[in-house]
């Protein structure tokens, strides 16, 4: 327990909000298919989590305006990758100081064209350490901040205590992220584990939308199902 202490202490120190350990075990044939056997052999994750902030999601509704979807991009983005990899690496090293395996995944980098996701997913660990719930908008939905959260993972061999087990979704009968997107890319299914991420969104679909924003020299910004989940809107004092 005291590595455990540590790394809870360690990431709280550099601004997280969450922090958890996963134990991967029962979704090690889904992280081999994903990432490969180099990181599936870890056997627990250190997931590490930053709210956004309200101000920044909340021009998502006018993201066509350009310095909105600019201001939105560069803080939810560029600053809170780099803030979450930072995490990383220092939860890693003091991982390795101790005597175990640490293996930091990027917060934000694509491995694979084809199947549209990094190495590994920082929502399952997520998930898996009992932070929150896969959303119909295939989110990590939060029980106080919903989806307005961004997420890094550092997997390890370090004899860690898992914080939790994967929580029951808990959206009911809302389809608020289903609906508010653009181009209509979930299909309103509940996440089940033993469907593949096609039965409730189309990611190629997404991504083509995105690229399409690109080429038409506008910064590339949705994110309309994230900004309109009610777990997100909880807050004191909101209005809207």
């Amino acid at each position: 327990m005291y590595l455990d202490n540590r790394i809870k202490i360690l990431a709280k120190s550099l601004g997280a909000d969450y922090c958890g350990v996963a134990d991967l075990a029962p979704a090690r044939d889904f992280i081999k298919w994903q990432g490969g056997k180099q990181v599936a052999e870890y056997p627990r994750a250190v997931v590490v989590g930053i709210g956004l902030l309200d101000t920044l999601v909340d021009l998502l509704p006018e993201r066509e305006t350009p310095p909105n979807a600019v201001l939105y991009r560069h803080h939810t983005y560029d600053v809170v990758n780099a803030a979450l990899d930072l995490m990383a690496l220092q939860v890693a090293n003091t991982i390795q100081r101790a005597g175990y395996r640490a293996f930091p995944v990027p917060a934000s980098k694509r491995a694979s064209d084809e199947k549209i996701a990094g190495i590994f997913s920082h929502k399952l660990a997520a998930h898996m350490a009992g932070l929150g719930w896969i959303g119909r908008s295939c989110l990590l939905v939060t029980p106080d901040h919903g989806p307005r959260v961004r997420w890094i993972a550092v997997l390890t061999d370090a004899p860690l205590t898992p914080t939790g087990t994967p929580m029951e979704p808990r959206c009911g009968k809302c389809t608020a992220c289903v609906d508010a997107c653009p181009i209509q890319a979930f299909t309103g299914k509940i996440f089940a584990e033993n469907e593949p991420r096609e039965a409730r969104f189309d990611a190629a679909a997404c991504d083509r939308y995105f690229k399409a924003m690109e080429s038409a020299g506008k910064p590339a910004a949705c994110g309309m199902c994230l900004y309109i989940c009610p777990y997100g809107k909880r807050i004191q004092g909101r209005k809207d």
